[in-house]
């Protein structure tokens, strides 16, 4: 039972990839660059470190998010918008730091717990993004990402704080992106 929700986690990570990705070469969505910079190091990271401490069948969020980030980030370059302001580099100096921390402890449980942090910080700027410019974010990406968390939670099948965290984290993250295009497409209809 735990792979298929594994199997799930990974099928609804992939399908979440797909219309973004699709609305980025189409000019629709605008990916913040400092965002998906952050979370393409971070993503491979939170891998190794689940992976390190006994993940299996949850590790195709991870996984399936590694890829997919990149290949949004790398999009970005073109496509995406920031990425020199002050907000971005203050946060991407900020995630800089946290993984120094990350890189002086060596250990994964604190790898993970660090990720999430400056993860959060990405986070952070896209959703003043998707607030303030909903038309700029694929909503449906972002609830499959975040019902694949769910699925990768689920897949974990125990109670252990540092596997269950990272996907707990996905889904949380990615919920409150697309609750913020809902508030900003609110917003602009009022």
């Amino acid at each position: 039972m735990l792979q298929i929700f594994g199997y799930a986690s990974g099928i609804l990570g992939t399908l979440g990839f797909l219309p973004y990705i699709r609305d980025v070469l189409a000019g629709k969505t605008k990916p913040q660059r400092a965002s998906w910079l952050i979370w393409s190091v971070l993503v491979f990271i939170a891998f190794f470190s689940q992976l390190t401490k006994g993940a299996t069948d949850s590790l195709w969020v991870t996984g399936v998010g590694a890829v997919g980030v990149t290949i949004v980030f790398l999009l970005s370059l073109k496509f995406g918008v920031g990425g020199l302001a002050k907000k971005d580099i203050a946060a991407l100096v900020s995630a800089a730091g946290i993984i120094l921390l990350w890189y002086l402890t060596k250990e994964a449980a604190v790898a993970l717990l660090l990720v999430i942090v400056a993860n959060s910080i990405g986070v952070s700027l896209t959703l003043v993004k998707a607030y303030r410019d909903p038309g700029s974010e694929t909503m449906v990406a972002w609830v499959l990402t975040g019902v694949s968390g769910i699925f990768s939670v689920l897949a974990v099948g125990r109670v252990d704080l540092v596997l269950l965290a990272y996907p707990a984290y996905i889904a949380l993250a990615n919920f409150s992106v697309a609750a913020a295009v809902v508030l900003g497409r609110k917003r602009s209809a009022d």
